[in-house]
């Protein structure tokens, strides 16, 4: 079966060179002289340029070319995915979608399949998510990952078609913990980079992980996850790889915070857009967020480091 990725950057790049291993691949760029660049010259040099493209990958910038396939992953940003569904309902419809994208809807609330369904109720959709760094993956380098998806059958099929030489695939049919691990392990990796760009230490991040893995889990449950969701790839996994790596977007916005350094405008965090939708949910739902109330007030600078720090250290004394 065909498999077409929407989306150039280095993460959609990355999927795309591991599923050449497989067999024909296509990948969509929008930008229609980056598509003929990196299908002549055999490299993404914006996003990911010590990686080479194998033969079996065809990139293009015709959507309608790239949506021929039957399976189609969407490696847009989360915040332009339902904007990029919506005005692609009929080239979209039909198709096995799989959203590559981590994170929370800042208007809606809303995890990636939700926003899917919302646009296409009727098509079979899934998530790929877990912990991953798209140069790892260029490079060939084993990565586990999790495919949530309602459907067993659709599922099983995904797996076998996504699963490459270096990509391993573990399935579940809780979407919604596979959603919201994913997107609060970016706000965590917010937190932490602050933590470590501070100098606070590394045994302050330990404590920040694990008491953001809590949370984490507090959410989850509330939404009507299963816990052990967020003990696998989705959740704990996820966090592991982002809360202490400079890879990890998220994780260099919070150092520059920590830093008190500008951090690339250009640069596509998840875990800022992300921490607003969660904070505004947890309220609605009268949840304890404190670390993902603190990174909210640091971005929009009401917290310094320091207040930060004291404000987590002063909360009342507890059983864990």
């Amino acid at each position: 079966m065909s498999v077409a990725i929407l989306g150039s950057g280095a993460f959609g790049t990355a999927l795309a060179i591991s599923l050449a291993n497989n067999g024909p691949v296509t990948l969509w760029a929008r930008d229609v002289s980056l598509a003929r660049e990196m299908q002549d010259t055999r490299r993404n040099h914006r996003r990911l340029p010590d990686a080479t493209l194998p033969d079996a990958l065809t990139i293009t910038s015709d959507l309608e070319t790239a949506t021929q396939a039957e399976t189609v992953l969407l490696a847009v940003p989360m915040q332009t995915l339902r904007d990029f569904v919506s005005h692609n309902l009929n080239l979209l419809r039909d198709r096995a979608l799989v959203a590559c994208c981590k994170g929370i809807e800042l208007k809606t609330g809303s995890g990636p399949l939700v926003v899917i369904r919302s646009c296409l109720p009727e098509t079979q959709s899934a998530l790929l998510t877990g912990p991953s760094f798209a140069a790892d993956i260029a490079k060939g380098l084993p990565t586990a990952l999790t495919l949530a998806c309602d459907s067993h059958a659709l599922g099983r099929r995904l797996q076998q078609q996504l699963t490459t030489r270096n990509l391993r695939l573990y399935r579940t049919t809780d979407t919604v913990g596979a959603e919201i691990g994913g997107a609060l392990k970016n706000v965590m990796a917010i937190a932490c980079g602050a933590v470590v760009g501070a100098g606070l230490g590394d045994s302050a991040r330990a404590a920040l992980m694990t008491r953001g893995y809590a949370e984490m889990q507090r959410m989850a449950l509330a939404a009507g996850a299963k816990a052990d969701t967020l003990a696998g790839l989705s959740g704990f996994g996820d966090l592991t790889l982002t809360c202490g790596s400079n890879l990890s977007r998220n994780y260099r916005l919070g150092l520059s915070i920590g830093r008190n350094e500008e951090f690339d405008p250009n640069i596509t965090v998840e875990g800022a857009a992300t921490a607003r939708a969660v904070h505004a949910d947890a309220k609605s739902r009268n949840l304890d967020m404190p670390i993902t109330a603190i990174v909210v007030d640091l971005l929009d600078q009401r917290l310094t480091i320091a207040d930060a720090a004291a404000q987590l250290l002063a909360r009342p004394l507890k059983e864990e």
